[in-house]
């Protein structure tokens, strides 16, 4: 099978690129990304001379790039979106234009080449906040809380509407918060991480309770690559791990597994609109195609920084250039640019 991966340079897509190249020896990938901040082909490095594997720059946006370079594949897995809630909440329209309009191009080419099936992959923030002990099933409603989770909610809605309304053999899978190699570090753990090894200030927003589901990407690739197979079209379905925990609970745990003193905890002023918990069900991916996670929280997070000592060249790349401005922008100067939203005033102001 010829798979079109989009986001294929960002972190779940290139873990996904490699391990399906690494167990599916009769597929071949096509990897189509724009190359934005996230996108990194250094991400690809060990598979860039597979024969299976092929790169083609574009955006998802540019329908007849789309096309062009989508012909003769007979699947698609969608990674390819604006994925941080903060960057969401600073400048909404880039979200917006990518998840929104950039899948509905998608979903248009993909019909119109007569694609096999169609692998949306979103996330458990269209589900919003869930109240403690309480889980989202498929069937939850969808109460998004960010400009982020409110493009992806649109985007599944977008799949499922070409589904009833064409026949469009589209399935989704959300996810709950991805993390392990090669994840950009302005996410929570590999910032973590990553201030951690470097013996810098953790900041944790607000209380830092807010809780989250842990899942390492390799499960995840696992269940995007279980659902591409087997997954009924017209579906969707979760993909979780087991381990919901608070955040200043996993911030102390990578201190202690880093050899850091707890001194580097230090508290900042929220996200806007922030959910305090995110946690799913995931019968179906458990009962319909066998999938449960296997690494455990405990195991992930030693991997992950034993993965980010190894690879300090990587890292120091990433957070070279437009990192440092979007670091300052949002923790060093922070109070001044949650003013500037406050104020419906750009933050370059």
């Amino acid at each position: 099978m010829k798979i079109f991966v989009t986001g294929g340079a960002g972190f779940i897509g290139s873990n996904f690129i490699r391990y399906t190249l690494g167990c599916k020896k009769g597929y071949r990938v096509v990897n189509y990304d724009k190359l934005t901040y996230a996108g990194n082909l250094a991400n690809l490095q060990s598979v860039s001379d597979d024969p299976n594997y092929s790169f083609v720059r574009g955006d998802i946006c540019d329908a007849a790039a789309v096309e062009a370079a989508m012909q003769g594949c007979a699947a698609v897995v969608h990674f390819a979106a604006e994925s941080h809630v903060d960057r969401s909440i600073y400048e909404p329209a880039p979200v917006i234009q990518t998840n929104v309009t950039g899948t509905f191009i998608m979903l248009q080419i993909a019909r119109k080449l007569g694609i096999e099936r169609f692998v949306h992959i979103s996330t458990d923030e269209v589900y919003g906040d869930m109240a403690l002990g309480a889980f989202a099933d498929e069937d939850s409603k969808l109460e998004p809380s960010s400009p982020y989770s409110a493009s992806k909610a649109a985007s599944d809605l977008l799949v499922r509407s070409y589904f009833r309304t064409y026949g469009f053999p589209g399935i989704i899978t959300r996810s709950s918060n991805n993390y392990g190699p090669y994840q950009f570090p302005e996410k929570f753990l590999p910032l973590m991480i990553s201030n951690a090894l470097d013996g810098k200030p953790l900041p944790i927003y607000g209380d830092g309770k807010q809780q989250r589901d842990w899942l390492h990407v390799e499960d995840n690739c696992r269940g995007v690559l279980a659902v591409l197979e087997k997954g009924r079209v017209g579906e969707a379905y979760n993909i979780g791990g087991t381990d919901v925990e608070e955040n200043i609970d996993v911030a102390r745990r990578l201190l202690k597994l880093t050899g850091r003193s707890e001194s580097l905890l230090s508290y900042v002023k929220d996200r806007p609109g922030h959910d305090r918990r995110y946690a799913l069900r995931c019968r179906k991916m458990e009962q319909e195609l066998g999938w449960t996670p296997k690494i455990s929280l405990e195991d992930g997070l030693r991997q992950t920084i034993e993965w980010y000592k190894n690879n300090g060249e990587w890292l120091a790349a990433v957070r070279a250039g437009d990192y440092l401005t979007y670091y300052d922008q949002y923790y060093v100067n922070r109070d001044s640019s949650l003013h500037a939203i406050s104020t419906g005033t750009k933050i370059s102001d």
